[in-house]
Formats: C-alpha cells, sequence, structure tokens
C-alpha cells in the first residue's frame, strides 16, 4: 500500500496529495489517568490505532488519504486529580487545532477530519469547527469515534452497553494493541468505583473524575478481552471508513452563499 502517513512523505508527495484532494485525518486524543492498570496513553494509542486502521481501508477503496501524527494532549482537568495527566485550557487547545488546520488548508486540502478519542475534547471541538469552518472556508468533519460506531461496539461488549473510560472496550483494545502495558493483576482494584447520581434531562454541571469514580476507571475492565479488542478495531475503523468515503457527506451544500 502507498504511504499515507504525513511524516513519513515528503514536501512534493504531500502537494500531490493535495492535488488528488486526499482526506486529512488529525486525530486528537489526551495524556491522562485510566485507572489503575491503564497507561496514560490509552486514548491518545487507541485514537492512533483507529486512525490507521480507518486510513488504510480508505486507501484500499481508493480514497486518497493522509494521516496527521496525533495530538497527545487536550482537555483533561476532569482527571488532575489523579495525576499523570498533562491538559491544556480551552483557548491553547483551540490555537493548536487552528494552527494545524490553517496550515493544511494552506496547502491546498480541502477535506480535512478532526477525529477525536477523547470524551472531554468533544464540546471544544464542536465549537472550534463552528468557528473555523466560516473562518477557513473549508467544511471541516468532527466526530468522536465511538458515536459514529456505537451500535457496533455495542454488539462486541458482553457487560457494558458502549465505551466508557479504561472499561471492558478501552482495556480490550489495550490487550490487542499493547498487552504489555495492561497491569493485569491490578484490573481488580477498578471495583472501587463511587455510586454518584448522573445529570440527565439536559442538565450539564463540570465534574471531576474523581467524584464519580474512586478509582478513576468507569465500566468493567474485567470483562476485557485482547479478542475483543481486536474486533472493536475492526468494526470501527470499517464503520469510519464507509462514512469518510461516502460522497454526499462531503458534497453536502454548507455555506448558502456557494449554492448554486
Amino acid at each position: 500500500m502507498a504511504e499515507i502517513e504525513w511524516r513519513n512523505l515528503r514536501a512534493d508527495q504531500l502537494r500531490e496529495k493535495a492535488r488528488d484532494n486526499a482526506i486529512v485525518i488529525l486525530p486528537v486524543a489526551s495524556l491522562e489517568q485510566h485507572g489503575p492498570h491503564l497507561p496514560v496513553e490509552v486514548d491518545s494509542r487507541l485514537g492512533e490505532e483507529i486512525v490507521a486502521r480507518t486510513g488504510a481501508k480508505i486507501a484500499a477503496r481508493g480514497e486518497p488519504v493522509v494521516l496527521l501524527p496525533v495530538l497527545w494532549t487536550g482537555l483533561s482537568e476532569h482527571h488532575m486529580s489523579f495525576g499523570g495527566t498533562i491538559t491544556l485550557d480551552f483557548p491553547a487547545f483551540s490555537a493548536v487545532i487552528e494552527g494545524v488546520v490553517r496550515s493544511v488548508v494552506r496547502h491546498g486540502f480541502k477535506r480535512i477530519v478532526l477525529l477525536n478519542a477523547h470524551g472531554g475534547n468533544e464540546n471544544a471541538l464542536r465549537t472550534i469547527v463552528d468557528e473555523l469552518t466560516p473562518k477557513l472556508g473549508v467544511p471541516l468533519v468532527q466526530f468522536t469515534y465511538w458515536y459514529p460506531a456505537a451500535a457496533a461496539i455495542a454488539k462486541i461488549l458482553e457487560t457494558q452497553g458502549g465505551l466508557t473510560h479504561a472499561c471492558e472496550a478501552e482495556t480490550s483494545m489495550m490487550l490487542a494493541a499493547r498487552p504489555d502495558l495492561v497491569a493485569r493483576d491490578r484490573i481488580p482494584l477498578a471495583k472501587s468505583n463511587a455510586a454518584s447520581h448522573e445529570m440527565s434531562g439536559g442538565i450539564y454541571r463540570w465534574r471531576s473524575i474523581g467524584s464519580r469514580s474512586e478509582s478513576g476507571a468507569m465500566g468493567n475492565p474485567e470483562a476485557a478481552t485482547a479478542e475483543k479488542g481486536e474486533r472493536l478495531y475492526e468494526a470501527i475503523s470499517d464503520v469510519l471508513a464507509a462514512k469518510l468515503c461516502d460522497r454526499d457527506m462531503w458534497d453536502l451544500p454548507w455555506d448558502s452563499t456557494r449554492l448554486g
């Protein structure tokens, strides 16, 4: 397969990719605590793996694609009390995203995806896309990977309805990708979750993870297996590749001044 990683390509090759109207994917993640049994790089590691598999499947469909290196830190203030977390504030996070996207646009790329792998980035990324799309004149696509793939994920998990944090899903994917970084003997410590009332009905309050879980994990990592992790990677990347290759999505009108 032809090289699709931005960092491995020469400038002339990237200029050719821009002329081919390649899809550019930026994985956006975090560096934060993941309970008593997982390393702090989980979101970045999973985001990279999902983007690599998705990119390969996009290329196999005949679509030009380029994968940027993962943005390894994001908005993780809610994890700071456990230690090990590196967080940005919103102005810094927004400025970094804008700098990367602006650079890509200046090189002639027009199909740009912000593929998020950390829940704490969601609100910020949507605001950033709302700001940058009219500002740069490019219809950016942004999503958090477990939402479009929610149905596929639910079919694989046995004890959870979806992906949470340091849970059955994330632990399974780490067991598939880097089993050496999973402290299996410490997985039972993740059961020390504090029961807490969750907000609902459209009501929102900022809450630290420590106020919701004594262990820093949410979900059931004891049900994790490497086999589930591999199935999750494949199912998620199948869904994402299909959606990003959908011509109707890219052709969807977004600016009333450009209609007609």
